[in-house]
């Protein structure tokens, strides 16, 4: 059985999908914003992606109805917005305003809120020196990032709003560990349907109805509401509930090298040397913070006569 000191395999396959998927959201998002408003943007990968997971959840006996109770209503709805209204929208608008690649490796701020909340709200999870060095490492690559002009062309509101995503992700991973059990696909989906709900009727009254200038912008809105928002929030339940929010805060560390990869080859970004020290910081936060669980994870077992 996974636990938060003993992920197993499959989680680690999950996180590791989770990087690729969730670095591409970020050259998904700026596609679809080439013809469409930001507000749309966020509004419309949520509301195709609950639409989408109201007919798959039904298929594999996990349909909305599976969230029973006042109680795991109220967390699924709070982490509809905290962690799907509010940083989906931040985002949306913080990549009008700085590349790609940036906004990816900002996602590394992720284990640095989900610490101080862990050692508050799930101590379960355990919190040693080894962690709290890793994510200081971590957050001096981040102080790296933002200290210098790495991306000449990024604003700081631009800056701030994709932190500030980051928070509504910490926050809502923390949200999710401490839900009542319900099923990862119900609760996902109950999630996004509540963040719809949100999203819909904002961006109609602050930007008219939806519409998009180029084919590739509603392909690019489709693309990133079936994987990085619909897909990839079952995976991530599934982390949280079996291996804790800790180890889901591992992407954060994969998902900056994927949205890097994905901006420099895809996109035409620039990568200045300020952005690779960054990252090898952030990494090194990575490799410190969970030397030990990579230890358990990979030591071979003795069998005993």
């Amino acid at each position: 059985m996974a636990t938060a000191s003993s992920p197993g395999l499959v989680n680690w396959l999950l996180i590791t999908s989770l990087g690729v998927i969730w670095g591409s959201a970020f050259m998904g998002v700026s596609l679809a914003l080439e013809g469409m408003t930001p507000w749309w943007v966020a509004a419309g990968r949520t509301a195709l992606a609950a639409l989408i997971l109201l007919a798959v959840g039904p298929l594999v006996g996990q349909g909305i109805g599976a969230i029973q109770g006042r109680r795991a209503w109220g967390v699924v709805a709070l982490v509809g917005v905290v962690t799907t209204a509010v940083p989906i929208t931040l985002l949306s608008w913080g990549l009008t305003q700085v590349p790609t690649a940036f906004a990816g490796v900002t996602m590394g701020a992720v284990p640095l809120l989900v610490l101080p909340l862990v050692a508050v709200f799930s101590r379960d999870e355990g919190i040693g020196p080894r962690r709290i060095g890793g994510v200081v490492l971590g957050f001096v690559g981040l102080a790296v990032l933002f200290g210098g002009d790495a991306f000449g062309a990024g604003t700081w509101a631009g800056r701030l709003a994709c932190l500030g995503a980051a928070a509504g992700y910490a926050v809502g991973s923390i949200l999710t560990r401490r839900a009542p059990p319900v099923p990862p696909v119900a609760f996902a989906t109950g999630a996004l349907v509540c963040g719809a709900v949100v999203l819909v009727p904002i961006a109609w009254v602050l930007e008219g109805a939806p519409r998009a200038e180029t084919a590739s912008a509603g392909w690019a809105l489709l693309y990133t509401a079936l994987f990085p928002t619909g897909l990839a929030a079952i995976m991530r339940v599934r982390v949280i509930k079996t291996a804790g929010s800790l180890f889901m805060s591992l992407t954060s560390y994969m998902v900056p090298l994927w949205a890097v990869l994905f901006g420099a080859v895809f996109m035409g970004e620039a990568l200045p040397g300020q952005l690779f020290l960054a990252l090898a910081l952030i990494l090194g936060g990575i490799g410190l913070s969970q030397s030990r669980m990579l230890g358990q994870q990979f030591r071979p077992t003795t069998k005993t006569q």
